[in-house]
């Protein structure tokens, strides 16, 4: 089931880029984004008044805040910086292995900020991915075309991914998966209506291409991507998710090639193979510790702690939400994007 959620998660978010690519066609960034999220934002709040009222029972005014930051980091600000960057020049393939540079930084945070440090064989397979991921893109940095300012627009967005999810995990207080993909749309909604108007870019295209884009992006990349990725960092932890993110680079590229005739040659398919191997190392670095580290600590020490510290128990799914594993009692979470 892990490995199927994966396997759907890099394709959901990867169907991101090939999306914002279908939209800035026709658009600019902010008015595919505001179309985006305006409609879902309304419907999402129809069912949080009628259908799944009970799961916000309870909720203080901070833990809404908390999520309404969460959503502008992790939609908002990740979401405007790719659409920014594509619709500047920067390939899809590149902003992808922009991204795909999340997992070093998380990893390297993980260990002071969550506790879940990460061992030397999960190093291997990061730095194996960054290798992965540059092989894929490398070309695309000496193409030229593109004002070189342009290629660090995407940094600021996987920044601002990387602190949405430290923000979410260390949060005092879940709620459920409901309200906070409710309160994220609702979120990203008013702020790129906001930028819209602004920027009076508000009015959308009559292009077929235009809406094409923008249900591609709902379907796929809203409730696929975003959900999978709050979902599956909930049963494995930052480390095991922003690996996944080594992917995305080299299958957006096979995407592109395959949709738009993007070139797609050795070099991207050794990309592609180098980022398998990564995630399969970073996988088997996570699991090993548990079964050697009683077995090699010395008599009469502690266990050396080298696995995750919030991956003990299974996961077990509940209606609008999950239980995780944890060195705390069980409690509901939630996962949503």
């Amino acid at each position: 089931m892990n490995v199927l959620l994966s396997a759907a998660f890099v394709l959901a978010w990867s169907s991101g880029f090939i999306g914002a690519k279908l939209g800035a066609g026709s658009a600019s960034a902010v008015t595919v984004l505001m179309w985006r999220f305006l409609p879902l934002a309304i419907v999402l709040a129809l069912v949080a008044l009628t259908l799944t009222r009970a799961a916000w029972r309870g909720l203080a005014a901070r833990d809404i805040a908390r999520q309404a930051l969460v959503g502008a980091l992790s939609q908002s600000g990740y979401l405007l910086t790719v659409y920014y960057a594509i619709q500047l020049g920067v390939s899809s393939g590149t902003t992808a292995l922009i991204d795909g540079t999340q997992p070093l930084v998380a990893g390297a945070l993980a260990g002071p900020l969550l506790g879940e440090f990460v061992t030397r064989t999960q190093w291997i397979g990061l730095g194996l991915g960054v290798t992965g991921v540059c092989v894929v893109t490398a070309a695309d940095f000496a193409g030229g075309g593109t004002a070189l300012w342009a290629y660090l627009v995407p940094f600021l967005g996987m920044f601002s991914l990387v602190a949405a999810t430290f923000l979410d995990r260390r949060a005092p207080r879940p709620v459920r998966s409901s309200v906070a993909m409710t309160v994220h749309c609702v979120t990203s909604a008013v702020i790129f209506t906001a930028l819209a108007l602004a920027t009076r870019s508000a009015t959308p295209p009559a292009e077929v291409s235009f809406w094409t884009a923008i249900g591609w992006l709902v379907t796929l990349s809203t409730f696929g991507g975003y959900g999978l990725y709050w979902l599956i960092l909930r049963r494995s932890g930052v480390t095991q998710v922003n690996t996944l993110m080594f992917l995305m680079a080299p299958v957006t590229a096979l995407w592109g090639a395959l949709m738009f005739g993007e070139p797609f040659g050795a070099q991207t398919a050794i990309g592609l193979a180098v980022g398998l191997t990564a995630v399969l190392v970073v996988r088997r670095g996570a699991t090993a510790p548990r079964t050697t580290a009683s077995r090699t600590a010395p008599s009469g020490t502690a266990p050396a702690r080298t696995a995750p510290a919030r991956t003990a128990p299974a996961p077990s799914v509940e209606a609008g939400g999950v239980t995780p594993g944890s060195d705390k009692p069980a409690r509901r979470v939630r996962s949503g994007r």
